[in-house]
């Protein structure tokens, strides 16, 4: 076990406003295409499954290096989550997918990552340890050929890589998409990339409230998640994860899983999903609330700023994305 380090470093490429400046255009036009068919709605997680109050815990007695920003002292907060399916289509919930697993922790106040103020703390959380890609290009350019069905993408892939490299791509995105996942209640979350932590750099895991997964999960994410909370509170632990060095743990390969033997993770916070109800007035207005809200890892305390090249092309196309859908 390493001990966590300060010596982490960003590396901004001279082209990177011009070329996150184009991402978000492409975004935006994709955006405008799939919102022509489904209604007005996000680039990604354009499918949401649920929205839910919860209460977010700041847990006492921290090491001090995991004290900065949220984690500076303990505390509790009111929070939302939105659970959603990642694609840029409202597709079937049994449609193999990449799961988002986002809280707003609200009522944080502090200087901003946008360089405002702010009172939110934004986590957003994926069933995949690590990024699909080292950087951000790779990953822009599949989404805008996979957002034209599969032989757009296929055809991506061949220009990129060649009939080889295609089919190893696919074989590999594939077991990525397919990947079993037994529900939120059930599934470790993580945040793939990392974020500040005062000096320090971090990733974000969410361990599972539950250890049982129900059957027939896939046909219906929402409803499984409503059969867990039923039977009692869910409560989940949030936990991070720190940098050591730049070969084991970097910031600008994203594709790079931090392995727990050189970082273990420590528990900094309790996420707590009280028993609500799902389908009343109240829970309508609060789905509609949580749709039409922002969820921005740049919305963020500037203790908690996003770090590297996915998370930098992330502030742009995510601003954009808002804007574009009026939530900005």
């Amino acid at each position: 076990m390493a001990e966590p380090s300060t010596e982490w470093r960003e590396t901004i490429a001279p082209d990177e406003a011009s070329r996150f400046a184009d991402y978000a255009e492409q975004f935006v036009d994709m955006q405008k295409r799939k919102s022509a068919k489904y209604g007005n709605g996000r680039a990604l997680h354009r499918k949401q499954l649920l929205a839910l109050r919860a209460s977010f815990e700041v847990l006492p007695d921290l090491p001090e290096y995991a004290r900065h920003g949220l984690f500076a002292r303990p505390g509790s907060y009111d929070a939302w989550v939105r659970l959603s399916n990642g694609g840029t289509d409202r597709a079937r919930d049994a449609t193999p997918d990449i799961r988002g697993f986002a809280i707003k922790v609200r009522g944080v106040q502090g200087a901003g990552a946008l360089g405002k103020p702010t009172e939110a703390q934004d986590f957003l959380l994926i069933n995949q340890e690590k990024f699909a890609f080292p950087k951000s290009d790779e990953f822009v350019g599949l989404v805008m050929a996979a957002s034209k069905g599969n032989g757009a993408l296929f055809g991506y892939l061949l220009r990129r890589y060649g009939l080889l490299g295609a089919l190893k791509f696919m074989v590999k995105f594939a077991a990525t998409l397919g990947r079993k996942f037994s529900g939120f209640a059930t599934e470790r979350m993580h945040s793939a990339t990392p974020i500040a932590c005062g000096p320090y750099a971090v990733r974000v895991r969410l361990l599972p409230a539950r250890e049982k997964p129900l059957a027939d999960a896939s046909n219906d994410w929402a409803a499984d998640f409503g059969r867990q909370l039923a039977s009692a509170p869910l409560v989940h632990e949030l936990q991070l994860q720190f940098f050591v060095d730049e070969q084991r743990t970097p910031i600008e390969d994203a594709s790079v899983d931090w392995s727990e033997e050189v970082s273990p993770y420590v528990t900094v916070a309790r996420l707590s999903i009280p028993q609500q109800s799902l389908d009343d007035a109240a829970a309508a207005a609060l789905t509609k609330e949580v749709e039409q809200a922002v969820f921005d890892p740049w919305d963020a305390l500037v203790e908690h700023r996003p770090l590297g090249d996915v998370m930098r092309a992330r502030k742009a196309v995510y601003f954009a994305s808002q804007q574009a859908r009026g939530a900005a």
